[in-house]
C-alpha cells in the first residue's frame, strides 16, 4: 500500500493543477493590409531652412523633399483581413506634419476604423524629382487587439503630390518564453519521475 501511496498522489496533484490553474486568453493580433491613396503638400528643410515652420513648397519636384507638410487628402482605397470591414473612400485621419528625412517617430501617423499606427522609424528607398519610396515601421493597435508591429510603403509617383502608402502587419516571434516554460515542465517531469 505505501508503494501505491506516492503514485496516487501524483495523479492527484496533477488533476488538481488541471481543474484549478487559470488560462491566459491572449488578445488576437490584427492581419491583413490596409492601403490609401491621396494628395500632400510637401516641405523642405534644405537650403538652410531648420525649422518646419519657416520651410515652403517643394519647388523642384520630390527630389528635394524632406517632410509631408499637410495631407490634402487620404482616403481608404482597398483593405484585406481584420480591415476589410472598413469601406473604400473612407476618411483616413493623418499626423501631420511627418518627417521622413532624418527619419523621426510619429505617433497616430493615421488613424480609421478603429486602429492607429504608431510610425517608429522609416528609410528613404528611392528619392528622385518624380519619385518618392519610403519602408517603415511601427506598432499598429485597435480596440480589441493586440499591438502589433507593422511593415509599411508610401510612394509618390509625381510631382503633383499624389501617394500611395500601404501597411501590412507582421507576426514577432516571442522573446522564448514558450520555450522556457516547456522546458521548466520537462524537468519537472523527470524530477518526479526520479522520485517515484
Amino acid at each position: 500500500m505505501k508503494n501505491l501511496t506516492k503514485p496516487i498522489l501524483a495523479v492527484i496533484g496533477f488533476i488538481s493543477c488541471a481543474l484549478f490553474s487559470q488560462q491566459a486568453q491572449a488578445m488576437p493580433m490584427p492581419s491583413g493590409a490596409i492601403t490609401f491613396g491621396g494628395a500632400v503638400t510637401y516641405g523642405s528643410t534644405a537650403g538652410g531652412l531648420n525649422a518646419l515652420t519657416n520651410a515652403g513648397v517643394v519647388p523642384n519636384g520630390l527630389a528635394t523633399a524632406t517632410f509631408v507638410m499637410e495631407w490634402n487628402s487620404s482616403d481608404v482605397a482597398g483593405s484585406t483581413g481584420d480591415f476589410s470591414d472598413i469601406p473604400p473612400e473612407t476618411s483616413v485621419n493623418m499626423a501631420g506634419p511627418w518627417v521622413f528625412n532624418p527619419s523621426t517617430p510619429t505617433p497616430g501617423l493615421w488613424s480609421v476604423g478603429g486602429f492607429t499606427f504608431d510610425l517608429q522609424s522609416c528609410t528613404i528607398v528611392s528619392q528622385s524629382n518624380s519619385f518618392l519610396h519610403i519602408k517603415g515601421i511601427g506598432t499598429l493597435s485597435g480596440e480589441g487587439f493586440e499591438p502589433t508591429t507593422a511593415i509599411w510603403n508610401f510612394v509618390s509617383t509625381d510631382p503633383d503630390n499624389t501617394f500611395g502608402f500601404r501597411s501590412t502587419t507582421t507576426t514577432v516571434p516571442d522573446a522564448g518564453t514558450t520555450a522556457a516554460l516547456l522546458g521548466l515542465a520537462l524537468a519537472s517531469v523527470e524530477g518526479l519521475r526520479r522520485k517515484f
